[in-house]
């Protein structure tokens, strides 16, 4: 069966995840299960009475780690009439399993008798093996129903006065008319030592409230997103006090260098505390050393961290990441600016330079003044940026770019990262700014000069050169990435803008990653046509940065109108289709939900709305409300966080910034440009 999720519940509560039907059943087979790990530590709990199962009649996820089902019991009562005994079922997952309430309700004059029963099974596979569809056969249980091997135990208990036979727990039931009968399972998942490459469980993130007085998709998106949020944190094991986003459920569970950053990034104006935690947790596993089977490299910051359930043909401890290095940089920067106290920032200074040092030299492999990457172990990525499928970078007839490749916008963020690193080691009084300062202008010129193609639609750049310098003039999603970033001059900017607005590129659902003309498209592709919504929010805030808020509002709005679609739970990514013409919004199959960066992207779209630009170190906290955002005014936004103090604002329904408190006592006054 293949590993589709789009249709089913997810209960999460890091690193543990629920995927169950809608109607509460965790069946055998395909993706369905309980995963702690990287390993499906519960592949079946199936419940049914007197043999037959429950008819589902509704659910509903009331949190990120809990969910209510709701059934009927058919066979009891009077088939003619309505049905008078219901089923619920409650769901909460926490870090070591999850439990589960059960609720047989009477509505019917008369008791009733009747035998509820759960089956429950445990194959403790790997997720690789799982996301593969391959066949792992389920384990037999040991008494008193539990399963174990060299690694992982498995424990079942119930209240209720149960009997556990084998693998099933039953309770022999009578219910009084107009009564209820409860009782509950627990599962427990135990390991009897670490495991390598696995992340402790977090505390939630010491995040403020936040609440959106506001259109009700743009609340509840927010509201889904922060719960989202708090439930994917972890801890690094070395130093449990900092946390950090793992990418997203089911299958990325745990530590990417590009995924997690980005993740940070987008939640700053939550507070620094993630950003801080993210950068250390990277930081102590930075490159030390050149190793061409891993991609590591002194300076360098990793792509991702595996269990051995997990990592399949990868490294458990993989650096092939052409962006992730400057985008470490660039997070650093950004959380100076948002207020991050400067010992902490001092203690990153090491680890800033050592990353610099790896842009300004191990990141161009052959001296032509980009950075590229290509695959020497014949093992790892073909591709290494964030489009890192085999077939996302395509000239526009299909045809498929050689190695080494020059990322568009892994020279974007270069150049925000050296100019960010220019001005850290200035007020930090460490030398070096100008020698960065000068690298970033040289590589604005090249860029300039290699990457700009042209299409029937407009100018715009190459998302990539190719191993023989050639641009890849296929217009892409990538374009969003360079803006905001420095790397363009306003004229440039406002072309990119423009290209961004044609309808190959702006579903009205969000940017596809490719654009609609290319013979390559398919608007279900992976890379090659869908739309990923953190790709979206950062061309938003991009666009915002560069003065054209219009484009970015009418983008924000398609991610918006797409939210209902998936519960306003934005997958990593779903189908590239075309809102503008009615299509509905369509899930990727096999996506992850949620996922980090997509579930903080609402967070870019406040804002951007907000027109918030925050810099503590030069004592400025601005807010502008973008008219071009009026649709979703009057709003009123608490719970945000600028150097540790409180921010809240209140816009009115003509985008008139009426109220926000202080978040900060800066060297100036905040300013309010309206």
């Amino acid at each position: 069966m293949p590993p589709f999720l789009h249709d089913l519940v997810s209960c999460l509560q890091a690193p543990t995840v629920a995927l169950s039907g809608t109607d509460g059943q965790i069946r055998p087979g395909g993706v369905q299960g309980v995963f702690r790990h990287d390993r499906r530590v519960l592949s079946g709990l199936v419940l049914d009475v007197d043999g037959h199962e429950p008819v589902p009649v509704g659910h509903r996820l009331q949190a990120a780690g809990r969910a209510q089902f709701v059934s009927v019991v058919q066979h009891v009562g009077d088939p003619s009439n309505d049905p008078t005994v219901r089923l619920e079922r409650e769901r909460r997952v926490r870090p070591d399993g999850l439990d589960e309430q059960l609720s047989l309700v009477n509505a019917a004059r008369t008791e009733i008798s009747v035998t509820v029963r759960v089956r429950a099974a445990a194959d403790l596979a790997g997720v690789t093996d799982v996301k593969r569809g391959t066949a792992v056969p389920p384990l037999a249980p040991a008494a008193g129903l539990g399963w174990a091997d060299q690694q992982t135990r498995v424990t079942v208990t119930a209240t209720g006065e149960p009997t556990i036979a084998g693998d099933t727990v039953s309770w022999p039931v009578t219910v009084p008319a107009g009564g209820r009968w409860q009782a509950s399972l627990s599962v427990v998942v135990t390991e009897p030592g670490p495991v390598a490459g696995a992340f402790l469980p977090a505390p939630i993130p010491g995040w403020d409230p936040v609440t959106v007085d506001g259109p009700a998709d743009l609340a509840a998106l927010v509201d889904r997103g922060i719960g989202d949020l708090a439930a994917l944190a972890l801890a690094d094991p070395l130093a449990p006090a900092d946390q950090f986003l793992a990418a997203g459920s089911p299958w990325y569970f745990t530590l990417f260098g590009r995924d997690s950053l980005w993740a940070a990034r987008f939640a700053l104006p939550l507070g620094t505390d993630l950003a801080r935690g993210t950068l250390r947790t990277l930081a102590r596993r930075q490159g030390r050393r050149h190793d061409p089977q891993t991609g590591e490299a002194p300076g360098k910051i990793l792509h991702e961290v595996r269990t051995d359930a997990a990592h399949g043909w990868l490294p458990p401890v993989y650096f092939g990441s052409v962006d992730a290095t400057a985008l470490w940089v660039c997070l650093l920067h950004d959380a100076w600016r948002w207020g991050m106290a400067a010992e902490d920032v001092e203690e990153l200074l090491d680890p800033l330079e050592a990353a610099l040092g790896w842009l300004l030299a191990d990141a161009d492999a052959d001296g032509d003044g980009f950075l590229e990457y290509i695959d020497l172990s014949g093992q790892g990525l073909a591709n290494q940026g964030w489009k890192d499928s085999a077939d996302s970078i395509q000239f526009p007839d299909g045809t498929i770019a050689e190695p080494p490749i020059a990322l568009s916008e892994a020279q974007a963020y270069a150049y925000e990262a050296a100019i960010g690193g220019a001005r850290l080691l200035a007020a930090f009084g460490r030398p070096g700014g100008d020698r960065l300062q000068a690298w970033a202008a040289r590589l604005r010129q090249r860029f300039r000069e290699a990457f700009w193609v042209s299409d029937s639609r407009g100018r715009f750049p190459a998302i990539a050169l190719d191993g023989s310098k050639r641009p890849v003039g296929t217009a892409t999603s990538n374009l969003g990435h360079l803006l905001g970033t420095g790397l363009l001059d306003p004229p440039e900017a406002a072309a990119i803008a423009a290209r961004l607005r044609e309808s190959d590129l702006d579903s009205g659902y969000g940017l596809r990653t490719m654009s609609a003309d290319a013979a390559g498209f398919n608007p279900i592709g992976y890379h090659t046509g869908s739309i990923w919504p953190h790709d979206t929010a950062i061309a938003i805030r991009g666009l915002v940065a560069e003065g054209h808020p219009a484009v970015a509002a009418s983008l924000s709005a398609g991610l918006l109108r797409a939210a209902p679609a998936f519960e306003h739970r934005l997958p990593e990514l779903f189908a590239g289709t075309d809102g503008r013409a009615g299509e509905p919004a369509l899930a990727y199959p096999a996506s992850c939900r949620p996922q980090a960066w997509s579930a903080a992207a609402p967070l870019a779209l406040l804002q951007a709305a907000l027109g918030l630009a925050v810099d503590v170190p030069d004592g400025t906290v601005e807010v502008r409300p973008r008219p071009e955002f009026a649709a979703w005014f009057p709003l009123r936004i608490s719970g945000l966080r600028v150097a540790g103090r409180p921010l809240e604002v209140t816009v009115d329904a003509a985008g008139r910034l009426t109220g926000s408190t202080p978040a900060a006592e800066p060297a100036r006054p905040p300013r309010d440009a309206r």
